[in-house]
């Protein structure tokens, strides 16, 4: 039973027996029995008043918890003049304005804290309590190639994505370093927040890549350029004094075994070669900015493929090009970047060795160039290793080819992969 409705019972019932008992009482005395029903009307009009003045706060407090029930936050009431009605309309109306102003205060944090996740430079992955993906920022997609429908509502251990599998290991608060494709390098993060009382993680993912490139380079320029400098002034007056000695004739006469003379030439060729070597490793740290022009792209394949003719037929390899009917244009320095296909296609052709295919494609949708060769292909562990400064398969190589490919790859802001897949490898450069 409501207070309202016991109130009322309560009051009806006590006016009732105070007019039977004064019936009974002052039955034959009119005076008092009139007086005694004046007092009863008296009361009952200030039960009513009482009950106005008592059920209104109740109403207001009602009022009060259905406004907050439904979250409507500017709803206030006006002052009654009655000293404790007001001291209750004011305590709710402080109430509300703090509630009004905590929630508006969450909503833009949440706004905030959904736009810097959006708009992040990391990859976020957000997790729930059952450790499935809630929420993928356009980073993240990015970076492990998966669209947010593919991610979200699924374990990242059921995923078929060797980073996520790699994550799935993780524990709170635990880092790991990878290296995806042999150029790209990411920091893999697993942490949590608290959610209603209960942990939930996320594993925030951050691209290394420019990072230890730049490191790299800053490393291995040091390092030739001290080579650079001292074998030169080593070579240069040992070369001087060779070519003196060689083309001194006087020397020379009336020798008829020439030993020392060709072990002297000799030592002046190995001088030269090893010269020619410092070069190209200097060359490849003094790569200058990319002078860019427009290249119509199909004119730039053609040359390289006029060019590189001779040996492919020697080996008695195909270099086959369809290209597309409507000029292609990219805006790349024609120079480097000739260089940079020159040693693509040597690479395809000494994979080969003897008899295979040389395939370049042009997608003008996804403007991207792959070159595909059939050869003996590029191990997991290799792919990893083979745009590191240096590294080479070959038994005699330097590791000069692939590491200038990714300078010059890197100093245009080309994407760019090499990969084995299907028998086939495909080296694709992304000009977008």
């Amino acid at each position: 039973m409501k207070l309202r409705t016991k109130y009322i019972l309560f009051v009806v019932i006590l006016h009732l027996l105070a007019l039977m008992l004064s019936f009974y009482i002052f039955d034959k005395n009119r005076i008092y029995f009139i007086v005694s029903e004046v007092f009863v009307i008296i009361s009952v009009v200030i039960s009513i008043s009482l009950y106005r003045q008592l059920i209104s706060p109740i109403k207001m407090l009602i009022q009060g918890i259905e406004v907050i029930k439904d979250r409507e936050f500017n709803v206030k009431f006006l002052p009654t003049g009655k000293h404790e009605v007001d001291e209750l309309i004011s305590v709710y109306n402080q109430m509300i304005d703090e509630l009004r102003y905590e929630r508006t205060r969450q909503e833009e944090q949440h706004f905030f804290l959904e736009k810097l996740i959006h708009t992040s430079p990391t990859g976020i992955v957000i997790l729930d309590h059952d450790n499935n993906i809630r929420q993928v920022n356009p980073k993240a997609q990015n970076i492990l190639s998966l669209t947010e429908k593919e991610l979200t509502g699924k374990s990242i251990g059921h995923i078929q994505n060797a980073m996520l599998m790699q994550a799935a290991s993780l524990k709170a608060g635990g880092t790991l370093t990878l290296k995806t494709d042999g150029i790209n390098t990411y920091k893999l993060q697993k942490s949590y927040f608290i959610d209603r009382g209960f942990q939930r993680g996320y594993i925030m993912i951050e691209e290394l890549t420019s990072e230890i490139l730049a490191a790299e380079k800053n490393t291995y320029g040091k390092v030739i350029r001290m080579m650079a400098h001292e074998v030169n002034n080593t070579i240069g007056p040992v070369n001087s004094i060779l070519q003196s000695t060689l083309n001194a004739g006087r020397l020379w006469e009336g020798k008829t075994e020439h030993l020392l003379h060709n072990a002297l030439q000799v030592a002046y060729d190995r001088n030269q070669n090893l010269n020619h070597f410092m070069r190209n490793f200097a060359d490849l740290v003094k790569l200058p900015p990319a002078n860019k022009k427009p290249v119509e792209l199909q004119v730039l394949i053609n040359a390289i493929i006029e060019l590189m003719q001779i040996r492919a037929d020697e080996q008695q390899v195909q270099l086959i090009f369809m290209p597309p009917v409507k000029p292609v244009i990219v805006i790349l320095d024609i120079e480097q970047f000739e260089q940079a296909l020159i040693n693509i296609v040597k690479n395809a052709l000494e994979a080969i060795e003897v008899s295979g295919i040389i395939q370049f494609i042009i997608n003008e949708q996804a403007r991207t160039l792959t070159i595909t060769d059939d050869g003996k292909g590029i191990s997991e562990e290799q792919s990893n290793q083979l745009f590191s400064p240096f590294y080479s398969t070959k038994k005699d190589g330097q590791g000069i080819g692939l590491t200038l490919v990714r300078e010059v790859m890197l100093n245009h802001g080309f994407d760019f992969s090499l990969k084995t897949t299907d028998d086939k490898t495909v080296f694709k450069i992304s000009y977008a």
